[in-house]
């Protein structure tokens, strides 16, 4: 897993992987060798599909990372990276978004359904967006404020998976937040009050919410995150979206739709 993200935060597209001598006997006669190669360095396959010049592509994840590999004809070599042709289409494009999109956002919405958070707007709202939220940040702040005329019509429901990063109160404001009566209530008076402070933090974080908090911050970092926000939500094709930091202006109606 490392080599593979590695491989691609360096943008290098291509790598040659030959299988080991022997493999290709012993493996189902509909994968190749070298597939089970990236596969043992820890990418995931989740598809096949046609590629051009005699190669077979495969859709693949490295974390949450997108990946295209092309086997050569004889499966004991391939390829990783983007194919374009000669007006510098990405081949594999459309192959690649519908064979990784769909399971990628179901796995990872999942995770986020399953993370600590607080609510904020109607339940019903036709629209969910997450937010990773620490109560000392700015930028969450302006994201709140920003998005009051979508929570407030109903249209969406903000949930804020509080991580506690920023300053050494920022855990006990966020277990004052969690452990409130009414989470929500809470969460608006520390939004509401930003400017004087915020919510009052709590003198000690108990140890289950301590943990709510790390496994928080570590799915923060897992989806790529390095600070707050970062915002997920899924795009009128039910795809997976992300963006780092405050939307700016122009990106608002993207991120919570029709105003």
């Amino acid at each position: 897993m490392k080599r593979l993200l590695r491989l691609l935060s360096m943008f290098i597209c291509v790598l040659l992987l030959a299988a080991p001598v022997g493999w290709a006997g012993a493996q189902a006669a509909e994968e190749p060798a070298v597939i089970s190669t990236v596969r043992d360095q820890g990418l995931e396959i989740l598809g096949s599909f046609d590629a051009p010049g005699g190669l077979r592509g495969y859709a693949g994840l490295a974390g949450d990372q997108p990946v295209a590999v092309y086997v050569t004809p004889d499966g004991q070599h391939a390829v990783i990276g983007a194919m374009i042709d000669v007006q510098g289409n990405d081949v594999g494009a459309e192959a690649m978004s519908r064979l990784v999109a769909g399971p990628m956002t179901d796995r990872i919405w999942a995770q986020l359904e399953d993370s600590h958070w607080v609510p904020d707007g109607k339940q019903d709202a036709p629209r969910v967006v997450y937010t990773f939220s620490d109560p000392n940040c700015p930028y969450c702040n302006r994201f709140w404020h920003a998005a009051r005329p979508w929570v407030d019509a109903g249209k969406v429901q903000l949930r804020h998976v509080l991580v506690g990063v920023i300053r050494p109160d920022s855990a006990p404001k966020a277990t004052a937040i969690f452990t409130a009566a009414n989470p929500e209530e809470a969460l608006r008076r520390n939004e509401e009050d930003y400017k004087q402070g915020g919510i009052e933090p709590v003198e000690s974080v108990p140890e289950k919410i301590q943990v709510w908090l790390d496994e928080n911050e570590l799915l923060m970092a897992d989806l790529g995150f390095r600070g707050t926000p970062g915002i997920l939500f899924k795009n009128a094709e039910g795809e997976l979206q992300k963006r780092n930091g405050m939307p700016r202006d122009g990106d608002l109606e993207t991120v919570l739709g029709p105003r």
